[in-house]
């Protein structure tokens, strides 16, 4: 179980951690689809390599994902390497949650994963490896105060990974999460004009006080989640299975 020559698949591909786990399995000879929702983001990456392939998708959609993933695997082959990355990431006070924003949350973060994962691995054969990979965070670790739909999403898929790395023992698949801190992408930035208002400070005051969730005070760069996703793609985590990585600086 190596990288070259295997399809992987990799939801939210088109930018952030997505995007360079995309490129790195790329890099490594790998087939990589990368799906997500904005056509013209991913068609921009998987112009850029010509072992990208782009696969417009909607995890919250049932259909588009168990059409959108046979079709990859009928053009590219049986997903062996399978990343299930997108997520979307939201906050606010518990009391003025509503149940729409719960269930939205849930529809992308909890729903798609389920959807990615099952409809990936019904491209495998039986006897044939894989590794089927879900991106936590800190936050399915522990509790995220002002994040709480967040916070229940992130630690359900860390209980889908450990189910299935149980039903599925017998079997040369592997189920892991990482957890990453607070890493440095498009949508971590997207949330400072709001933390920059409610702290009265500027972007590099607001910067600081998001590192200061990681315990080294050091925002992850996407590289270091990349290379955690690559290794255990590879045959060196073989025996690696139902467990959480966590990435953060320190003890979570």
């Amino acid at each position: 179980m190596e990288h070259k020559d295997k399809h992987a698949l990799v939801t939210g591909g088109g930018s952030g951690i997505g995007e360079s786990i995309a490129r790195a399995l790329a890099n490594a000879g790998a087939e990589v689809t990368i799906a997500g929702r904005r056509a013209d983001v991913l068609n921009a990456v998987a112009a850029s390599h010509p072992n990208i392939h782009a696969l417009p998708m909607d995890v919250s959609d049932e259909y588009s994902v168990r059409e959108g993933i046979s079709d990859a695997a009928n053009k590219r082959g049986p997903i062996q390497i399978c990343i299930a990355n997108a997520g979307i990431a939201e906050g606010g006070a518990f009391a003025s949650t509503s149940l729409a924003d719960w269930s939205r949350m849930m529809a992308t973060n909890v729903d798609g994963v389920f959807l990615t994962l099952q409809a990936a691995m019904a491209t495998l054969a039986a006897d044939m490896p894989a590794r089927m990979i879900v991106m936590s965070s800190i936050a399915g670790v522990r509790g995220l105060k002002g994040a709480v739909p967040y916070t229940v999403s992130k630690h359900a898929v860390i209980g889908l990974i450990r189910g299935l790395s149980e039903e599925y023992i017998d079997r040369p698949i592997t189920f892991n999460a990482i957890c990453p801190g607070y890493v440095d992408t498009d949508i971590l930035r997207r949330q400072l004009p709001g933390l920059m208002k409610r702290l009265n400070s500027d972007a590099a005051g607001a910067l600081a006080v998001m590192a200061e969730g990681n315990r080294h005070n050091t925002l992850l760069e996407v590289d270091e989640i990349a290379a955690t996703a690559l290794w255990l793609c590879s045959d060196a985590a073989r025996s690696v299975n139902g467990q959480t990585i966590q990435i953060a600086g320190g003890q979570v």
